[in-house]
């Protein structure tokens, strides 16, 4: 693989306005695709964001932390339109549920000709997800970026699916049953599987995704861990115990660090049948969820916090 190919993680940026079971505030750079970035970069591995960041203080913000991550900017869309807003509401266990403020505001707004101009012919693997998968026009962009790189680059989808924002679900479901079609890996949380699938056991609920089309699910369970699955067999990978400070950006965390390992390896999605590779990436993507977990808002670890 070349030295010099990108992985292009996908989706929106924001601010995570955070409301602790106490009434206390605070604010955080957020958005599953930014936190995601942010994570491969800190663990030293090529990654481009392609999302519309705001020319507001916030977007200045969220454009100047990529940077110092070592996250590649040419394929962020400079937009006027206001920074995306997120409430995360948290409760005694640090446990977070969200409300989002996406009218008119920067995340919705990228376009298939703003995103395809600004992709380089080859990458190593794409990445999309959250709110990507459901705002418009952002949605449809990212669809089609799945379909381009299909087959020429590892495809990664998180769904990341918040019910407070998805206007039509059945419309919602059938998108991501097309771009999990395209798909080579899906992180999947139980609590997504849960709404997607109402009252199918989460596991047989993620055998679903693989008959869709992913040769990979991995199910993160929270402090549980993750079970790994592939077409007849599953594995458990348990989640390291750490003091839980909150847990914002841990799923996001965990896929970036899944694909920091996959690409630090020099791996491609036709490695995904190799089982000790697949959990030595699982196990070590554990291990950066939970010293994300250690720390309050997306504060993901660089690579002297995990030894890589």
């Amino acid at each position: 693989m070349d030295d010099d190919l990108s992985i292009v993680v996908a989706g929106e940026a924001l601010v995570d306005v955070t409301v602790g079971a106490g009434g206390e505030l605070a604010g955080h750079l957020g958005g599953g695709p930014y936190n995601a970035a942010r994570t491969i970069g800190r663990l030293g591995q090529p990654v481009s964001y392609l999302g519309r960041l705001s020319s507001d203080r916030f977007g200045t913000r969220l454009r100047g932390a990529l940077a110092a991550d070592g996250v590649r900017l040419d394929a962020v869309v400079e937009t006027g339109d206001p920074t995306t807003l997120a409430v995360a509401e948290l409760d005694e266990r640090g446990t977070a549920t969200y409300r989002f403020y996406t009218q008119g505001t920067s995340a919705a707004g990228l376009t298939g000709p703003d995103a395809l101009g600004a992709l380089p012919d080859q990458v190593s693997a794409v990445c999309v997800g959250t709110l990507g998968l459901v705002l418009e026009p952002i949605a449809t962009t990212l669809e089609g970026v799945v379909e381009r790189f299909s087959g020429s680059a590892l495809i990664a989808v998180d769904p990341n699916c918040r019910p407070t924002i998805i206007d039509d679900p059945v419309a919602y479901r059938e998108r991501l049953g097309r771009i999990v079609a395209f798909s080579d890996v899906v992180k999947v949380s139980d609590q997504d599987l849960e709404w997607l699938n109402p009252g199918v056991e989460a596991t047989e609920a993620a055998r679903l995704l693989l008959e869709q089309g992913a040769a990979l699910v991995l199910l993160t369970r929270g402090g549980e861990g993750v079970t790994v699955l592939v077409e007849g067999a599953e594995t458990h990978v348990p989640a390291p115990a750490v003091d839980v400070v909150d847990t914002i950006g841990a799923g996001d965390a965990f896929f970036g660090g899944f694909l920091a390992w996959w690409r630090r390896e020099g791996l491609r999605a036709d490695d995904l049948g190799r089982s000790e590779a697949v959990l030595a990436a699982t196990r070590f993507a554990c291990l950066v969820a939970a010293r994300t977990c250690e720390r309050a808002g997306a504060d993901p670890p660089r690579r002297r916090d995990v030894d890589f």
